[in-house]
């Protein structure tokens, strides 16, 4: 197979460092894009071939300096097969709160307005290649029913879900995939601070693995691991009287400001 060019997002750590060091293994040019440069240095001098890849320090909600890393990227790979619009921030936020407000800012211009900023700049070029390419956003099993607690993560991750079935379809005449990813608890820093039980954690790695089976099959929708699948799709069908009995008293996560 004739390696990939590749543009990730929120890749310092987690599963953005997974995801690039999986396709990296594969071959793959890289453009990575987080805001800790101490973090993405770190993490292209142990890639295969640190040379071809490119770091980008950038806040995603600088959508100027995102573009600009793309069209640098674009310049240095000379095309692009796949981006994945993996940054994202969670916290606990409750409404009734005044100071929670500027934490529901970051995390929907984090979450929500970054994917479209990491995608808009690629698009025009994939469209011309005519070759398949892969536009993925990361959603969360957070966002398919909302949780207590985490009412601006919870939006967010539905919006993402929403936003990308809508690109899906502008994508489609041109053979433009657009993939929905929905992690479950994964092994991660962002999970690390939960303190409460986390059913079918999956370690970053073996996630990886399975994210990269799924966008290169072009799946249109796909939670994982499976299990968190199965149970997605029962808490979508459960009537909201049921749901609100399991779920009112659901633990919360921490509240806490954000950068």
């Amino acid at each position: 197979m004739t390696p990939q060019r590749v543009f990730i997002t929120g890749a310092s750590s987690g599963i953005g460092a997974a995801l690039a060091a999986r396709y990296a293994a594969e071959g793959a040019t890289l453009g990575l894009l987080a805001r800790r440069r101490d973090a993405l240095d770190t993490l292209v001098a142990g890639l295969p071939h640190p040379e071809r890849h490119r770091a980008y320090s950038v806040d995603v909600r600088d959508h100027a300096a995102i573009a600009a890393a793309a069209r640098d990227f674009l310049a240095h790979a000379g095309g692009i097969d796949v981006v994945v619009a993996n940054a994202g921030v969670s916290a606990g936020t409750l409404t009734e709160h005044a100071e929670d407000l500027a934490v529901f800012d970051t995390i929907i211009a984090t979450n929500l307005l970054a994917t479209a900023a990491t995608f808009a700049p690629f698009i025009a070029t994939m469209r011309a290649q005519r070759t398949p390419a892969r536009l993925v956003g990361i959603g969360s099993v957070a966002g398919i029913r909302g949780l207590p607690g985490a009412e601006a993560y919870s939006a967010s991750k539905a919006a993402v879900i929403s936003y990308c079935e809508s690109l899906r379809l502008e994508m489609r005449p041109y053979g433009i995939k657009v993939v929905t990813l929905c992690p479950g608890y994964i092994d991660t820093p962002m999970t690390k601070v939960n303190t409460y039980p986390m059913p079918f954690l999956m370690p970053v790695e073996r996630f990886a693995a399975a994210a990269l089976r799924k966008i290169a099959g072009g799946s249109s929708y796909a939670v994982i691991p499976w299990q968190m699948g199965v149970v997605a799709k029962l808490l979508r069908l459960l009537p909201n009287t049921l749901y609100d009995l399991a779920f009112a008293r659901a633990p919360h996560k921490t509240r806490q400001p954000l950068p």
